[in-house]
């Protein structure tokens, strides 16, 4: 399946080649800025979305919805439909394509529902490789569509953006070898500029979200982020978040990175570093860090095995 926004391929939008797809087929997408959404249903397994250049920055998906944007019959998306693109199949590929949610507060000071999704991930077994994904709250949803069920997505040599809880939900995500970005937000140095990561996962899920090997980044003043809050909408909710072996900005607060999240101390979340480097980097009583035995069972491969040993890592 091939699209080209200038007619020269089989489809002029995503959508239609998803649609005329099969499970375990390609779409690749040529060069150019696709304005639209993009749906892939569970039906579409094994399918692989394939940028043709290699690079992300030629093939950009992009739309603008928020959770409060009123929808043409009523009612509004929600947080999980305001998605740009919705990856429900299992077992698919997406690699050198860029997603984007360009959805801006100040211009839209009507709407209080702010959260703006640029990829929902909501399948098993996922890959997505170097790729791009930019926004600002709520960038990338790892989501989980039966919360103790295995949900595993895998990111590789991807590039993130956003501002408040721009890596979220209850699956078992990891991020592995990407790079980061905390958008500035024009806060004072110390204040609340923003949150990178905000787990909802159920408390008998051993892995959230994990992020290894990676470079996170910002040009915020010193002191205004947080690595992460724990959302807690019910009582099985029990955020769990590992960052380790990562380089850390001086925009992270190095006192205390952690925050509660509407009423649930982040102290009853399941949060630790280990191994991080770079100016945000610190230690102490609000720093948990694991132990070398500990970190051991916190690897790419670990959170990905799951019960059928998938390991996508290589």
């Amino acid at each position: 399946m091939t699209v080209a926004a200038d007619g020269s391929a089989a489809h002029r939008t995503v959508q239609a080649a998803v649609d005329a797809a099969t499970a375990g087929d390609t779409v690749l997408v040529a060069r150019g800025t696709y304005r639209e959404t993009v749906n892939v249903p569970a039906s579409k397994r094994g399918l692989t979305l394939k940028g043709a250049t290699g690079n992300a920055e030629d093939v950009v998906i992009t739309y603008d919805n928020a959770s409060g944007t009123p929808k043409p019959g009523g009612g509004t998306y929600g947080t999980a439909g305001s998605a740009t693109a919705t990856f429900s199949a299992n077992d698919l590929t997406v690699t050198g394509v860029t997603f984007e949610n360009t959805w801006q507060r100040a211009a839209h000071p009507e709407i209080q529902d702010t959260q703006a999704v640029a990829v929902n991930a909501s399948g098993d077994r996922q890959k997505y490789l170097n790729s791009r994904f930019l926004g600002h709250q709520d960038t990338v949803l790892n989501w989980a569509p039966s919360a103790t069920g295995q949900y595993r997505q895998y990111f590789r040599h991807c590039f993130i953006a956003g501002d408040v809880d721009f890596v979220f939900g209850n699956a078992t995500a990891v991020y592995d070898r990407v790079n980061i970005t905390l958008r500035d937000r024009g806060t004072a140095a110390g204040g609340t500029g923003g949150y990178l990561a905000a787990p909802n996962t159920d408390a008998a899920k051993p892995y959230g979200i994990l992020i290894t090997d990676s470079t996170i980044s910002s040009p915020a003043r010193p002191g205004t982020y947080y690595l992460g809050r724990p959302w807690h909408p019910g009582a099985s909710a029990v955020g769990q978040l590992v960052i380790r072996n990562t380089s850390l900005p001086a925009a992270v607060k190095t006192e205390g990175p952690w925050s509660d999240m509407g009423g649930f101390s982040w102290k009853s979340a399941r949060f630790a570093e280990y191994a991080n480097t770079g100016p945000g980097a610190g230690s102490g009583a609000s720093r948990p860090q694991l132990t070398p035995e500990r970190a051991a069972a916190h690897t790419a491969r670990a959170y990905l095995a799951g019960t059928d040993g998938w390991n996508p890592t290589g």
